[in-house]
């Protein structure tokens, strides 16, 4: 029989014992250490819990300051992180999530919370998936991608706005050996509004090394009347986009080995993601939704404007070197032809690979980021 190593855990192995250490970073235990956890003497809860005293839910957030960088993590390996809460008061981009793994600079996660946990557009949808979910009151953002390590996984948060935060924080995790073919965890941020005229969104791009895309986050607000989803998704694998050549879209010569049918099928849905008679329909499953509209209301909310996810799970797509993924913003128009459209288009890309991390596109300026 194989060694289970308990670091990555479904309902088939579920019920198989393993040598793995659980462990958890809180507010509560801010290093994760064995029977140090609920010790706090001083906290964000201290007034709170001044007639009951110590282990009576003293420390159970953090303060972090306008400019300031909060370590929620630091963890020395080899081991696997397995799922994250997070909540507290937030401005959906303006809260940089960052994980660094085994000592290097360049972090292979880095991203705003909001768009990290599916919900972009700073307005509360719940969101049930196997791999993120978004869960009342005014946002529980939850995520069980299971993310190892070998030598060490540093998380960070900034506070990019101007004003304090108050954030609570649950990182669970195991330490125990990680199997050789065991691939980092990666996610990346893109923003671009408007998209010009005639060109493709790039979802990710510059990926270099051995791996496998493992999902797709987009807030996607509309800004031409109309159908918008006609887009195709374009998977370039292996040299299918060298550097220095363009994509067909752009006049340029270069293919995918993998392209979708349009927006809303490479999310799981089809026909405009439209019930006849009822307009949109949001709808969540384990692996794509399109679970949140945010619709016009005739004052201050002009565009349409749209949450959508797919998880590849059961599909991961492989890569040996390298991979880009682009997708359309098309329209259409009614007299039966397409429109590129210039939408507002935000992602977040998730993969596996191997170390290092290709550096990533800097992340846009905070009123680049803000929701409008």
């Amino acid at each position: 029989m194989s060694t289970f190593d308990g670091l990555s855990v479904d309902m088939s192995s579920l019920h198989r014992l393993s040598n793995a250490k659980s462990r958890s970073i809180s507010a509560e235990n801010f290093t994760g250490e064995k029977g140090k956890a609920g010790m706090a003497t001083e906290g964000n809860g201290a007034s709170c819990a001044r007639n009951l005293g110590r282990g009576w839910k003293v420390s159970p957030s953090v303060p972090i300051a306008p400019g300031a960088t909060f370590t929620l993590a630091d963890i020395k390996g080899p081991g696997a992180i397995q799922s994250i809460w997070m909540a507290g008061q937030y401005h959906p981009r303006f809260n940089i999530l960052r994980i660094y793994w085994d000592d290097q600079e360049q972090p292979s996660v880095e991203c705003p919370v909001g768009d990290f946990f599916c919900n972009g557009w700073g307005k509360y949808a719940q969101l049930t998936s196997l791999a993120v979910c978004m869960n009342p009151g005014r946002g529980a953002f939850n995520c069980y991608w299971t993310m190892p390590f070998r030598k060490r996984a540093r998380i960070t948060i900034t506070n990019i706005h101007t004003e304090p935060m108050t954030w609570y924080y649950q990182i669970n995790y195991a330490l125990g050996p990680v199997s050789d073919d065991a691939a980092y965890f990666h996610a990346q941020f893109r923003r671009v509004n408007p998209l010009q005229y005639k060109k493709v969104y790039t979802i990710v791009d510059g990926i270099k090394g051995k791996g496998h895309y493992a999902g797709t986050y987009m807030a996607w607000g509309v800004n031409n009347n109309g159908w918008w989803g006609e887009g195709e998704i374009k998977f370039y694998l292996d040299g299918d986009c060298p550097p220095g050549k363009d994509v067909a879209e752009h006049g340029g010569d270069a293919f995918p080995t993998i392209c979708g049918t349009g927006t809303e099928d490479y999310f799981c849905g089809c026909y405009n993601f439209d019930i006849p008679g009822k307009g949109y329909q949001e709808y969540c499953t384990p692996y794509a939704g399109m679970f949140q509209v945010i619709r016009p209301d005739g004052l201050y909310v002009a565009n349409t404007r749209f949450g959508m996810y797919r998880w590849h799970i059961p599909d991961p797509v492989r890569f040996d070197t390298d991979l880009k993924i682009t997708i359309q913003a098309i329209g259409w128009r009614s007299e039966g032809r397409y429109l590129a459209n210039q939408d507002d288009i935000a992602s977040v890309a998730f993969w596996y690979q191997t170390l290092p991390t290709a550096p990533f596109p800097k992340l846009p300026s905070r009123d680049e980021l803000e929701v409008i």
